[in-house]
């Protein structure tokens, strides 16, 4: 068999040849410049930002008009700096319906959408220019308003029964035989003169001999008893505050520093020192800030001799509770032995520092009611230094006490304490005034309970 060779076939003689360029792909026409829409700004939100409020499970009509409310938002170091702390709090109100008071608020910080930045966009088809603004997310909530009654029912409200007479009627009502036994007896018992006095024939019954035995028992029990002012005063007498003047006219007569300190020992506490310091204008440290503070004024100021004794007073008194130390006891304080005690109140002589230990310590202890005493003492001097209105501050940083502290002690001396605006801005500060007529606390008085 003859052998048959296939001739092979040359790539060009191929019916289809393959293009050697690409094609060009037909891609979406390109924008031109008139379709394209830029973002002019971005506004966050100021005072008056837009609002975007749902109203969940309310329609509310269109007539409804919403007041604005702002509180701005306290700053805080926690707080993200991409946060604007500038930004209020809004708040809107409505009462214009005439049954629904409508409130709009913002979620909070636990909210689901609090950690979500709403903004809307205003396009503007003649420029082509995009105004983005943020916007306040806002849920209105409806409350009920609370109806003012009708005055028939006030009145029939004020001639209701008592809740004794409501208590018995369901007794009566509802209650089992043994409670409207006892609800019986009650009514039975009830001391009606009235009806006495109507039984008798019009003439009220005369005691017996039995029962005026037992008048004149109770009389002569409870002549001896003391009266609600005579507790008060025996109250007042008991507490640990100086001595003062309840019918003074003038404030200035209340509490004086010979009543307070004593006119022997006020003259014999030195000023010579103090008084060449203020007239060589010398700035020496002192201890005390209230004293340091009032130093000049005292000085120059009215009666500079007596008020200065005064100021020198004051001052020894706070060195000497400020060095004690805790005591065995709770709430004792030890003082300083004699020995330390004079350096520290160095120059005062032996007489004033007898006085000092004598009057707020005993056996070289200050119990309770002599560091009250003393700190009352110290609210009582500085209202006369300070003409008797002050700022606490300096007074209260010297004893170390607080607002709350030093408002009790200063009360009980029947003075008023408030708060005012500081002079910066989110800070109060705590002013104490002395004026007549003097309010002290009242005692508390508990009645007993019944078994």
């Amino acid at each position: 068999m003859a052998e048959h060779k296939e001739k092979k076939r040359k790539r060009g003689e191929d019916g289809g040849s393959r293009p050697k360029k690409k094609l060009a792909v037909q891609t979406p026409s390109q924008p031109t410049q008139s379709n394209i829409a830029k973002i002019s700004s971005i506004r966050s939100a100021g005072t008056r930002p837009p609002v975007v409020a749902t109203s969940p499970g309310l329609c509310i009509p269109n007539s409804v008009k919403f007041q604005t409310y702002t509180t701005p938002q306290p700053t805080s170091s926690k707080r993200s700096k991409k946060t604007d702390s500038h930004t209020p709090n809004l708040l809107l109100h409505s009462s214009s319906h005439s049954k629904l008071d409508y409130t709009a608020k913002e979620d909070g910080s636990g909210g689901h959408e609090s950690h979500l930045m709403h903004y809307i966009m205003v396009f503007d088809p003649k420029t082509r220019q995009i105004e983005v603004m943020e916007v306040k997310k806002m849920t209105i909530r409806g409350v009920v308003r609370a109806q003012k009654p009708p005055e028939e029912d006030v009145a029939e409200r004020q001639a209701s029964k008592t809740m004794m007479e409501l208590k018995n009627n369901l007794g009566e009502a509802f209650g089992t035989k043994k409670a409207k036994k006892a609800l019986a007896a009650i009514t039975e018992n009830a001391i009606a003169p009235e009806k006495a006095i109507s039984d008798a024939g019009g003439k009220p019954e005369k005691l017996n001999d039995s029962s005026l035995a037992l008048m004149e028992s109770i009389n002569n029990v409870t002549m001896g008893m003391a009266s609600k002012e005579d507790l008060q005063a025996q109250a007042d007498a008991a507490k640990p505050v100086p001595p003062y003047n309840p019918d003074a006219q003038e404030i200035q007569d209340v509490y004086t520093p010979e009543s307070l300190i004593g006119g022997e020992i006020l003259n014999a506490i030195p000023i010579r020192d103090w008084q060449e310091q203020v007239k060589k204008g010398v700035n020496k440290p002192m201890t005390g800030a209230f004293v340091a503070n009032r130093l000049v004024a005292v000085a120059e100021g009215p009666n500079p001799v007596h008020r200065l004794r005064t100021l020198r007073y004051l001052d020894f008194l706070i060195k000497f509770v400020r060095n004690t130390k805790p005591g065995k006891e709770r709430g004792t304080r030890r003082i300083l032995p004699r020995d330390k005690l004079r350096e520290l109140l160095k120059p005062a002589p032996e007489p004033v520092i007898e006085n000092i230990r004598r009057k707020f310590s005993v056996n070289g202890e200050m119990r309770k009611f002599h560091v009250d005493l003393a700190n009352t003492y110290c609210c009582a001097l500085a209202a006369i230094l300070s003409n008797y209105s002050f700022d606490t501050s300096k007074i209260r940083f010297d004893l170390g006490l607080d607002e709350k502290q030093f408002g009790q002690y200063f009360r009980e001396i029947g003075g008023k304490v408030k708060n005012m605006k500081g002079a910066d801005k989110g800070t109060h500060v705590q002013m104490a005034v002395l004026a007549l007529p003097l309010e002290f606390p009242k005692v508390a008085m508990y009645r007993s309970r019944g078994r």
